[in-house]
């Protein structure tokens, strides 16, 4: 493709003809010319913003990035409705990769009744590989908006479905053949599509209708990262029990033989939740289908405990995530 905006006849056939109307909030959508969407919320409602570039992954990254912005909003306890999408691509991508990218947004927009209201597509020698920037919006009552500070000691931390699935799916893909030459396809094939369990709006919805006082989308830095944000958000300590963290034995063994820590690994897919009553939510969580458990519980203390059988330790603050390790 030649440097600078996509051209028209492109933008139309690959970009705008993916896109469908479903949102009835949305009266002005994305067309040649438009710049801007309009959007009218629901009476009585407010809006949610979170904004997001995806760099991490370049495989499957249309269905990814949706994802990933979905549940920071659903994280809030808003219902996700529409993204505003920038598209950079390198000279060297197809058109065919550009319409593939759009299929994957469409596709988990439609997952998740969401619309894409507008954006930008543009060629540029600027980035190394496809980059896709989401800016999601979803609507919530005023009175019901979750935010991560407001965790009170005393309560339960629960952990939906495992951790590592996003960090798993990818470093499956991207490292492929290195796993082939240890594990059987059927094993690798199964941790490449661990990006079938990215949403957590499913699980958001139960949490808050069960009531929950924080959620926290476990995403770069791992749930060790999770952890400490959400510790430090709320100014409370933390008493978590290593062993009940829940993870796949196909994360544990791609990350043993990539060398990588799944504690500290991209975990897009599991959600951590702040509530009184965290056995309740766990058992109202597996009447849905949905993996969870209780991993821990908040303190009125400083400290951020790490219990490993008879091994105690205190939590480290953020580190850089593990898969970036994979492109070193």
């Amino acid at each position: 493709m030649k440097i600078g905006k996509l051209p028209e006849p492109m933008l139309i056939r690959s970009v705008l003809k993916e896109v469908k109307h479903r949102r009835e909030e949305i009266l002005v959508g994305p067309a040649v010319g438009q710049d801007c969407a309009v959007f009218e919320p629901k009476e009585g409602d407010v809006l949610v913003f979170s904004t997001d570039p995806i760099t991490g992954t370049v495989k499957d990254i249309g269905s990814h990035s949706v994802h990933i912005t979905a549940n920071d909003l659903a994280a809030s306890g808003a219902e996700p409705i529409g993204i505003m999408l920038t598209m950079l691509l390198t000279p060297e991508t197809r058109e065919e990769e550009l319409k593939e990218m759009m299929r994957g947004v469409e596709s988990a927009c439609s997952q998740l009744n969401m619309e894409v209201m507008g954006g930008h597509t543009e060629i540029t020698d600027v980035v190394k590989h496809p980059l896709i920037s989401v800016t999601g919006v979803g609507t919530i009552k005023k009175e019901e908006v979750l935010v991560t500070s407001s965790v009170k000691p005393g309560q339960d931390i629960v952990i939906t479905k495992w951790i590592g699935l996003e960090g798993t799916s990818i470093a499956a893909k991207e490292k492929e053949a290195e796993l082939l030459e240890r594990f059987a396809p059927s094993f690798v094939e199964t941790a490449k599509h661990f990006d079938q369990y990215l949403s957590v709006v499913p699980e958001a919805k139960i949490a808050k209708e069960w009531g929950v006082s924080a959620m926290h989308d476990i995403t770069e830095g791992g749930v060790f990262g999770a952890l400490w944000e959400m510790g430090s958000g709320s100014n409370v300590g933390l008493d978590i029990d290593l062993k009940k963290i829940p993870i796949r034995q196909e994360t544990v063994e791609v990350c043993e033989l990539l060398g990588l820590n799944p504690y500290i690994l991209m975990s897009s897919g599991s959600m951590m939740i702040a509530t009184d009553d965290g056995y309740g939510l766990v058992r109202k969580l597996n009447q849905a289908g949905i993996e969870a458990s209780v991993i821990g519980k908040a303190t009125d203390k400083n400290e951020r405990i790490l219990r490993n059988g008879e091994e105690t330790r205190y939590m480290d603050k953020p580190q850089s995530d593990e898969l970036y390790k994979i492109y070193q």
